[in-house]
C-alpha cells in the first residue's frame, strides 16, 4: 500500500489553524494552569468549538469525519505551541475510536457527540500494578451475574490519566471464554460514580494538568450494555485503541520536541558572548540541526502509521505505530536535552520553560509502552527473532 509523505492542503490548513490557536494560549498559560493545580479548560473548550477535539470521529455523531492522521496534527501543533493536551490521546483517540468502531448504536449516540464537542470526556484504564500493559497478565476480571445479567468487575488499575475530570473510564478487564476456559480482554464503560469504583491520586514529579490515579474496582456492578463490542473479539478491539494511543503519543512527543528546538534556535540566534551569536558555532548549530532532522523523520513514521490505521490496515498500523512512538520519543528526549544544553543555565529557569520538559519528555519513552517493549515487538514481529519470555 502506498503511503503519502506529503500532507494534503486540508492537512496544512488544519496545522496552521491549530497552531494559531495554540499560540493564543502558549506555554505561559499552560504552566500557570499547572502551577494553580487546574485544568486547561479554556483551551479544551475553544478547541472543541472549532471542531478539533472530534476531528477523527464520524460526522453522523458530531465529529469531523477524519481520522487519527488529523487528530495527530491537532495534538502535535498544540504541543509545538507549548500546550499539549494529553486527554486528546485518551478521550477522542482511544475511547472515541473504540466506541466508533465497536460500540452499539446506543453507546455511539450516548458518547461520541459529547467526546466531539468537549462536553464529555472518558479515561482509559489498562495498566495494572503487577502487569503494566501486558494484557495477558491483567487481573481485573469481569463475570456475569447469572441472576441479573449484570457484569461484576474486580481489580486494580494504576497510572490512569484524567479520571477526576472524566465522566467514565473505559476499563480493560478479562472475561472467561466458555469454550476454552481462558481469560480474554474485554472493554467496559465504568461511570465515575459507580458504587465500588474508587480512585486515589498518585503524586507525580511531573508538571502536567492531567492528574494520575490508582483505581480500585470492588464488585462494581454494570448493566449488560456496559460491554463495548463483542465479548469474543478480544485483542482486536483492544488494539483498535492501543494503536491510535501509540500514534498520538508520537504526536505528543513531536510537539514537545519542536517546542524545545524552537526555543533553543531563537536563543542561539540572539545570544552573543563573542563576536557572533552562539548559533554560528557548529558545536551549537549541528546538534540542533541533528535533532530537527530526527523529529522530521519521526513525523514521517507517525504519518505512515496514521495513514495505515485510517486505511483499515490494523496489522501494518501496529508495526508502524510502535516504530513511530519509539522514534518520536527518542527524538523528543534528545531535542529537549539539546535545547536545555544550548541555553546553559537559562535552560533550567522558569523564564524559558524548558526545564519542566526534561521530565515530561521521558514520559513518551515510558508510556503507554516502554521503548524496550517496542524493541521486543519489532525484533519478534518485524524481524522474526525468537522471544526470550
Amino acid at each position: 500500500m502506498s503511503t503519502p509523505v506529503i500532507e494534503t492542503e486540508e492537512h496544512r490548513a488544519l496545522r496552521a489553524s491549530v497552531a494559531a490557536l495554540g499560540k493564543r494560549y502558549g506555554r505561559e498559560y499552560f504552566t500557570r494552569v499547572v502551577a494553580e493545580g487546574k485544568h486547561t479548560d479554556e483551551l479544551w473548550t475553544e478547541a472543541a468549538k472549532l471542531g478539533y477535539l472530534g476531528v477523527n470521529l464520524p460526522e453522523e455523531y458530531g465529529g469531523g469525519g477524519g481520522g487519527i492522521a488529523e487528530l495527530s496534527i491537532v495534538l502535535e501543533e498544540l504541543g509545538a505551541a507549548g500546550c499539549p493536551l494529553l486527554m486528546l490521546v485518551v478521550s477522542p483517540a482511544i475511547c472515541g475510536t473504540v466506541i466508533a468502531r465497536f460500540g452499539t448504536e446506543e453507546q455511539k449516540r450516548a458518547w461520541l457527540p459529547g467526546l466531539a464537542d468537549g462536553s464529555r470526556t472518558m479515561a482509559f484504564g489498562i495498566t495494572e500494578p503487577d502487569a503494566g500493559s501486558n494484557s495477558h497478565r491483567i487481573t481485573t476480571t469481569a463475570r456475569r451475574d447469572p441472576a441479573t445479567g449484570e457484569w461484576v468487575l474486580n481489580g486494580r488499575k494504576v497510572f490512569i490519566s484524567g479520571v477526576d475530570i472524566a465522566e467514565a473510564t473505559l476499563i480493560v478487564g478479562r472475561t472467561e471464554d466458555a469454550r476454552t476456559g481462558k481469560l480474554k480482554p474485554c472493554l467496559f464503560i465504568v461511570p465515575r460514580d459507580a458504587p465500588g469504583f474508587g480512585r486515589s491520586r498518585i503524586s507525580m514529579e511531573l508538571g502536567a494538568p492531567e492528574k494520575q490515579f490508582e483505581l480500585t474496582l470492588d464488585d462494581v456492578r454494570l448493566p449488560a450494555e456496559a460491554l463495548v463490542g463483542e465479548e469474543d473479539a478480544g485483542l482486536l478491539q483492544l488494539f483498535a485503541g492501543l494503536n491510535p494511543e501509540r500514534i498520538m503519543t508520537a504526536a505528543f512527543a513531536l510537539g514537545m520536541g519542536r517546542y524545545a528546538v524552537e526555543r533553543a534556535v531563537d536563543y542561539a540566534r540572539t545570544r552573543q558572548v563573542w563576536k557572533a551569536p552562539i548559533g554560528a558555532h557548529q558545536a551549537i548549530a549541528h546538534p540542533l540541526a541533528q535533532v530537527h532532522i530526527e523529529l522530521e523523520l519521526a513525523r514521517l513514521m507517525m504519518q505512515k502509521a496514521a495513514h495505515l490505521y485510517d486505511a483499515g490496515d490494523d496489522m501494518g498500523a501496529g508495526e508502524a505505530a510502535n516504530m513511530a512512538k519509539y522514534a518520536a520519543a527518542e527524538a523528543a528526549v534528545r531535542a529537549v536535552d539539546q535545547a536545555v544544553h544550548t541555553l546553559g543555565g537559562n535552560g533550567l529557569t522558569h523564564e524559558y520553560g524548558l526545564a519542566s520538559l526534561i521530565t515530561a519528555a521521558r514520559v513518551a519513552r515510558i508510556a503507554p509502552v516502554s521503548r524496550e517493549m517496542i524493541l521486543n515487538y519489532v525484533s519478534h514481529q518485524s524481524l522474526g527473532l525468537p522471544k526470550s519470555y
